[in-house]
């Protein structure tokens, strides 16, 4: 009886061991994989909204009328416009400073804070809210610069004949004076002192300028300060005038990007450029450059397309752009309305699905009215 109890006990002690170094093989094989996505993770859904062609912002139940839709269509970031013909959509002290009091915010929102309303709506869905800074080193939209430039001329961007450079309406500050960066940087870095924003974004126009541009005074003389005295070549697509202006623009990036980070680690810096190469060869703006130095922490180039076989082009040439380390801060800008324009249920779907097909898990609308056009679309969207 003792021998038999002695021998069970052995048993037991071995299968114990057994057990104990099955478990820890596993568990070893387990740290060494990378975690895997589950259903809960919520994926990157944003859309972008606007003071225009929209009354989301117009008043606070608006607002949250606005962030109520998003929370229900699975829309889990916001990017609201706080920046564009020449005023904030914030109360700015910045503004005020520099071109009066009637300067600190549009006057549609005198009185009001949409921002700051936004911020804390979005919030309190759960949802991410960014600013985004949406007219860049742009002045104005068929105002001859407007207040800006009225107030400060010399900060004035110039094309090859002298004038105001002017791009498809727009008109330009001087991306690449250092005074000008300064009241660029100014603003954004104002929103991250005052509000409790979740990212900052600039898009195809920030960091960016027509590449007709350039050759205003400033300009010319650094470039002839580097260049043994030599004027910027006369054909505005020149190659390595191209990428001279481009770094330019980059450089300014990668400040901005250490300055916000500096103030608020966790606030991020995102951009949604247009597509390259025509973004860099048109508005100077390097983004796979930007992604390499690490002056982003996502990238929503602007794919919009009016059929799916220039989408999925568009799209896999995009993504020639990104090495793989940085995919995960890669998602299509996706185009569901433009004026009158929505595509129809099943090319929106197929955009979607063009781009889980490419192993991308999320998006950005323009803009959220589309948003509202697509209620099935959205019912089972990011579950």
């Amino acid at each position: 009886m003792d021998i038999k109890k002695k021998m069970l006990k052995k048993s037991t002690i071995a299968l114990v061991a057994i057990i104990t170094l099955v478990s820890c093989a596993c568990k070893k094989n387990e740290a060494s994989l990378p975690p895997t996505k589950t259903k809960s993770d919520p994926h990157f859904a944003g859309t972008w909204i606007t003071n225009v062609a929209s009354t989301a912002l117009d008043s606070r139940a608006n607002i949250q009328e606005a962030v109520a839709t998003c929370k229900k269509s699975g829309i889990n970031n916001i990017f609201v416009v706080v920046w564009n013909q020449g005023r904030t959509l914030y109360p700015s002290t910045v503004m005020a400073n520099l071109f009066g009091e009637n300067a600190k915010i549009a006057s549609k929102f005198q009185g009001r804070d949409p921002l700051q309303e936004m911020v804390e709506e979005g919030h309190k869905a759960g949802i991410k809210v960014h600013a985004w800074f949406e007219y860049g080193f742009a002045a104005s939209n068929n105002q001859n610069g407007g207040l800006i430039l009225q107030t400060k001329p010399q900060w004035a961007a110039k094309d090859s004949n002298g004038n105001l450079l002017t791009k498809n309406g727009f008109e330009w500050m001087n991306a690449f004076m250092p005074e000008v960066q300064d009241f660029i940087s100014s603003l954004v870095l104002e929103v991250v002192e005052k509000y409790d924003v979740d990212g900052v974004q600039g898009d195809d126009r920030l960091p960016a300028l027509p590449s007709t541009g350039g050759y205003d005074d400033y300009t010319v003389n650094l470039y002839k300060a580097q260049h043994s005295g030599a004027n910027p070549p006369s054909d505005y697509k020149n190659t390595e005038w191209v990428n001279w202006r481009a770094d330019l623009l980059t450089t300014f990036l990668g400040k901005l990007y250490q300055q916000v980070k500096a103030k608020k680690p966790k606030v991020m810096v995102t951009v949604a450029p247009s597509v390259h190469p025509w973004a860099k060869d048109e508005y100077l703006q390097d983004w796979p450059n930007w992604l390499d130095k690490g002056y982003a922490d996502l990238v929503i180039p602007q794919h919009y397309r009016y059929d799916i076989a220039a989408y999925k082009s568009t799209l896999k040439q995009q993504l020639t752009y990104v090495k793989p380390q940085h995919k995960s801060k890669f998602y299509p800008g996706v185009l569901i309305q433009n004026g009158t324009y929505n595509p129809t249920d099943d090319f929106f779907k197929q955009m979607i699905d063009a781009n889980r097909a490419e192993g991308i898990v999320g998006e950005s609308f323009w803009f959220f009215e589309g948003v509202k056009k697509f209620p099935a679309f959205f019912e089972t969207y990011n579950q």
